[in-house]
């Protein structure tokens, strides 16, 4: 096993969801992991609920950006260890192949950048998802990662992608 496991986090725009697990990981992950994010259709920049969000958590923001997926498949890359579609759109296209074979599961949850309605129904919905990708993030970090086969990890990681806030397409799966 590595030192250091690299995990991805995927979701078409790369704007929200995936940006904040990326920030979540690499602050609470720190030495045993190094998260990215990516998307199939990334914007042009950060959602600013989400810059927002993590600034008042107390996240590192300066080098977060969305960015294609297809950095990631790129030989170059680094080799990924773990990979979690958070979108249902991601989890439906295909993707590239991901040098590393690494570990895939969908986490889905609902998208905060979709939520309509007054100010404090959006900053809700974000706060919401902060929240879930938090749980999601630390169920993850207390795996025995080193002491579970693969089969049995993935068992796991797939348990965690159905918690509390699931899409029905992450619940099913």
């Amino acid at each position: 096993m590595p030192d250091v496991h690299n995990v991805l986090f995927l979701c078409s725009g790369n704007s929200a969801r995936s940006i904040m697990a990326e920030a979540i990981l690499n602050r609470h992950g720190a030495g045993k992991f190094q998260a990215f994010s990516g998307g199939c259709d990334p914007h042009p920049e950060i959602h600013p609920r989400a810059v927002a969000l993590l600034d008042s958590e107390g996240y590192e923001t300066s080098a977060l950006r969305p960015k294609s997926w297809d950095d990631f498949a790129d030989p170059e890359a680094p080799d990924l260890h773990f990979v979690f579609t958070l979108c249902d759109d991601a989890a439906g296209e295909t993707c590239p192949i991901w040098p590393g074979q690494p570990i895939t599961a969908h986490w889905g949850i609902p998208d905060p950048v979709a939520v309509s309605g007054s100010e404090a129904e959006v900053a809700v919905a974000f706060d919401e998802t902060y929240g879930l990708l938090r749980r999601r993030i630390d169920l993850f970090l207390a795996l025995p990662i080193a002491k579970l086969d693969r089969l049995v990890l993935v068992s796991h990681l797939k348990e965690i992608g159905r918690s509390e806030g699931a899409t029905d397409l992450a619940r099913a799966g």
